[in-house]
């Protein structure tokens, strides 16, 4: 793949690549010509199928962010990596009365904590090879709005539109895009239950103007936009993928 949007000769780190947003994500990656490291705390060999299959360039690696540490080393055990996806994330969901200290200390983990932490070691590895690089953050439209029922959810994706704006206030001038993709309503794993039950269905799909539910692709072809040469002046930005949710 030639052209402004070519990831020929870039490596790329994808956090939560199982399954998915990731998995879709890393495929895309691939597909533009990135060689990807497939990183999950589970089997990541089917999405390492879908794309080798293809022809593309992928390898495995087991990263947990439960502990959000995890990826301290991780840039420096697997050579130079020119993206960074931090997708990896969990939600936990009860009453705002009835929610457990637990369930908010291990969604802020995974969903800030980690995404912090795994952007600071990135960072500090392109900074030591004066090299250049692209981050790019899965936020969410809960970065923008309340939700119910998801307190320790909400809170994290508003901390990741943060994060991504003070990371591009540090490193635009180094060399570093830092982004995020607002994902709304996409079919995955997650959504299953709620596209299953048709009054919640028909609610959310009403106040779609794209008349639809997102599909993971929409997220990979953002994403491999934030990563390419034609996102260069593009720092700090929430780019909202939702089929018109937020304009309605």
């Amino acid at each position: 793949m030639n052209g402004i949007f070519s990831l020929e000769g870039k490596r790329a780190l994808v956090t939560g690549s199982n399954t998915g947003i990731g998995q879709a994500i890393a495929i895309s990656l691939a597909g533009a010509g990135a060689e990807v490291i497939c990183a999950g705390r589970s089997s990541v060999d089917e999405t390492l199928e879908l794309i080798t299959s293809k022809g593309g360039k992928a390898v495995g690696l087991k990263l947990d962010l439960a502990d959000p540490m995890a990826g301290h080393d991780v840039f420096i055990d697997n050579g130079p990596v020119d993206i960074l996806v931090n997708n990896a994330g969990i939600i936990r969901r009860a009453e705002a009365v009835d929610f457990t200290e637990a369930d908010w200390d291990e969604v802020m983990d995974v969903n800030v904590k980690a995404v912090f932490f795994m952007s600071q070691a990135f960072a500090k590895a392109v900074l030591a090879r004066n090299g250049t690089g692209k981050i790019v953050n899965i936020a969410s439209l809960l970065s923008f709005q309340g939700g119910i029922r998801v307190a320790s959810y909400t809170a994290s994706k508003g901390g990741v539109a943060g994060i991504t704006k003070l990371l591009a206030n540090e490193w635009a001038a180094k060399g570093i895009n830092v982004n995020a993709i607002a994902p709304g309503y996409i079919e995955t794993n997650n959504t299953e239950a709620l596209r299953a039950d048709p009054v919640r269905n028909n609610a959310i799909l009403d106040r779609i103007p794209a008349g639809r539910w997102g599909e993971p692709e929409d997220i990979g072809g953002t994403a491999v936009f934030l990563s390419s040469n034609a996102a260069k002046y593009i720092h700090g930005a929430v780019l909202n993928v939702d089929g018109g949710w937020l304009a309605r």
